[in-house]
């Protein structure tokens, strides 16, 4: 915490002056809750201190042996500039004016933005799991986090932040840390050598317009529109009531009406229940798939239990375990033999709950579930784990569990959420980062604005060009790099080519390419078909290390990226594709195995290309062979004798898209346009990176 020192007040008479020193208290220099102790300063760039304090008062900044001076505007804004400082730290700073504040354990390195949606906020407890060696050793001081409260205001741009403090990468920080974030820092710090401060500003299901100023949101009337609507506290607060009301209000009659409770105390839980009136269903699955779920046609919405018997051996008694249950659709309460083990009250987090020690025992043992399902398709999701693990021995859950409906509901509708308004996020947890200079910005968001590509294409150059603006006047960086990821592969397969939003928003991100210093990330091999937060956080720090070592740090020699389609060549009955960043040449990987929807793929394996698709004058797509030769690919189908147009990956979840560099590098979901018969089709976007 900063050290506050009142300037020339004995300590043994504090209590003698309170009075004066509340007043004196208004002109004491003040700081933004960015600059505090163990922060991280650009280095070689126009670094800014800055702060308020009474109109006319003097301050001064001591760092490093030099000495800066400024005064205090009418307004009470004051700021000095730190320029070209060097790597380097632990170091301390001293602020004085009518007080004295003191700074320690500054470090001068590289300072990243962290910002989008759910992906990267999404932070290191959620998959420390899958990461458990790596992040049990993780104690590194040299990487740090700012972590930005989340909160909106319509109204006007926030000087400040409420709230946050730079802590470093050690074992009982990393589990806040946001994952893409810190597997990007710990690369960038190992194969750079410089301490990494990382902002984090994000919030889940942020669409790109909250995060735009009024300025640039000029350009779109209709979020501007919504933005100056949501400026009404009175419209807010009436929203946000009537949403309580009726949830809460949802919520209770549930309850009152569910068989399986009574006042508020569970009845289907236990471990012992006469269960010969309840049904079965395979988990995981949706009960909509189930025919005996009532006969009815739409989707069940309410509560249903759940429950499975499992035998035990004496190995398993009284030892402690854990429970996975994939995800639920949407909320559960989970008992093991009469106790609860866990609780989790929506659907996108994986349930992972500790059963512990002396809870298990030889023989028969009873797992109950209550979900309830506010409203779509309620159930278990499929290819998840379901299992019980004890001392590394585990028992597979999956298979007939029985069911019973605790209360039908109707469908609850979803609540208005106000924060993703446009202009909300920007003007409380972007406008007050201004100040602070920046190496660069790593952007991962996208999903919430799938289904309007056409206008991210728009959009989402806007964004970048609205932040360069306000980092520009700020700081005087002149262009700031932004490094960006495309969107993972998610939802079911489609066996046949056919239109796809995700891809059309893929499309539209690529597009901002076009603008300088820009660098996109492929991830198209790492997602998950029945997850939009894909475990493999890694893989997506790591690349985008690679593209800024390349596009930032300068280091010519690094393959930041994967195939780029630059042309095609149409004649007769074949078309000609040509690539860009074919480093190495380019590798047909082992395609994931159909069943596991998304695995990653092995790209030393199989010549045989997949995921092409190719149309005639008709427009209609079907699946392309495609060989490769050279730095160039061939595709053709037998039913189109005259080509006019090439799809590669270009499905919402294209497991199947095989194409690689020497790198290891995936190509980048492309489609051409259709052209007269031979022509020559060059690339939309531009192919630099």
């Amino acid at each position: 915490m900063n050290r506050l020192v009142r300037k020339g007040i004995p300590l043994v008479a504090a209590a003698l002056f309170t009075s004066t020193l509340a007043i004196s208290a208004l002109a004491e220099v003040r700081l933004p809750k960015l600059i505090g102790d163990g922060m991280v300063l650009q280095r070689q760039a126009q670094v800014k201190i800055w702060g308020w304090a009474g109109a006319g008062e003097a301050v001064r900044v001591d760092f490093r042996g030099e000495h800066y001076q400024t005064e205090a505007s009418d307004s009470g804004d004051w700021s000095i500039t730190l320029e070209n400082l060097p790597q380097g730290g632990p170091y301390s700073m001293t602020i004085r004016g009518e007080n004295t504040i003191a700074l320690d354990d500054i470090l001068v390195g590289d300072v990243w933005l962290c910002s989008g949606q759910s992906n990267m906020e999404y932070p290191v407890s959620r998959i420390a799991f899958h990461y458990a060696e790596e992040f049990a050793q993780v104690d590194n001081p040299l990487i740090r986090q700012f972590k930005v409260p989340q909160g909106y205001d319509f109204k006007a741009p926030q000087a400040d932040i409420s709230a946050g403090a730079w802590l470093p990468a050690t074992a009982n920080n990393i589990q806040d840390f946001s994952a893409v974030g810190y597997f990007f820092a710990a690369q960038i710090q190992r194969d750079e050598q410089v301490p990494i401060g990382l902002i984090n500003s994000s919030l889940g299901g942020s669409p790109a317009e909250a995060w735009l100023s009024e300025a640039a949101l000029k350009r779109f009337p209709t979020h501007l529109e919504e933005k100056h609507r949501f400026a009404s506290d009175e419209l807010i607060e009436d929203i946000q009531r009537a949403d309580s009301t009726r949830i809460d209000q949802w919520y209770a009659m549930a309850a009152s009406k569910d068989t399986g409770w009574k006042e508020d105390k569970p009845l289907w839980h236990g471990a012992d229940l006469a269960t010969e009136d309840w049904h079965s269903m395979p988990v995981p699955g949706y009960w909509a798939d189930n025919a005996e779920m009532d006969g009815d046609a739409e989707p069940l919405n309410g509560v249903v239990w759940f429950r499975k018997e499992i035998t035990l051996p004496e190995s398993f008694a009284a030892q402690p375990g854990l429970l996975e249950l994939g995800r639920i659709v949407d909320a559960d309460t989970t008992y093991v033999n009469g106790h609860k083990v866990g609780n989790t009250t929506y659907l996108y987090p994986r349930r992972r709950y500790q059963v512990p020690a002396g809870l298990l025992r030889a023989g028969k043992n009873t797992i109950a579930i209550r979900i309830v399902n506010e409203r779509g398709r309620g159930g278990f999701v499929q290819d998840k784990p379901y299992r019980l693990t004890v001392s590394g021995d585990t028992v597979d859950l999956s298979g007939d569990w029985q069911y019973r409906v605790g209360t039908a509901m109707p469908t609850l509708a979803g609540q208005t959420f106000v924060r993703w308004k446009p202009g909300g996020l920007y003007n409380a947890m972007l406008h007050p980062l201004h100040n602070y200079a920046l190496k660069g910005v790593l952007w991962y968001q996208g999903e919430s604005n799938v289904g309007r590509a056409q206008e991210y294409q728009t959009l989402f150059p806007a964004l970048i060009e609205d932040w360069r603006s306000h980092w520009k006047r700020a700081t005087g960086n002149e262009r700031l790099p932004f490094l960006f990821v495309q969107l993972a592969n998610f939802l079911e397969p489609s066996e046949e080519p056919q239109e796809s939003a995700w891809a059309e928003l893929r499309e539209a991100q690529a597009s901002a390419l076009q603008l300088p210093d820009t660098a996109m990330t492929v991830a198209i091999d790492i997602g998950e078909w029945n997850d939009i937060h894909p475990l493999d956080k890694k893989t997506v720090g790591q690349r985008l290390a690679l593209a800024a070592r390349k596009q930032v740090y300068g280091r010519e020699d690094i393959v930041a990226s994967g195939p780029r389609f630059a042309a095609a060549s149409f004649d007769n009955n074949r078309v000609l594709l040509s690539f860009a960043h074919t480093n190495g040449g380019l590798h047909a990987g082992v395609p994931a195995d159909p069943a596991s929807k998304g695995k990653n793929k092995d790209t030393k394996g199989s010549q045989s290309l997949q995921g092409f698709a190719i149309a005639g004058d008709d427009g209609k797509f079907v699946r392309a062979r495609a060989e490769i030769h050279g730095e160039q690919v061939t595709v053709w189908s037998e039913t189109i004798p005259s080509p006019r147009a090439v799809r590669y990956a270009w499905a919402d979840n294209p497991i199947d898209a095989n194409l690689y560099n020497g790198a290891g590098l995936p190509a980048a979901p492309f489609r051409t346009q259709q052209p007269k018969p031979g022509t020559i089709v060059p690339a939309k976007t531009s192919l630099k990176q």
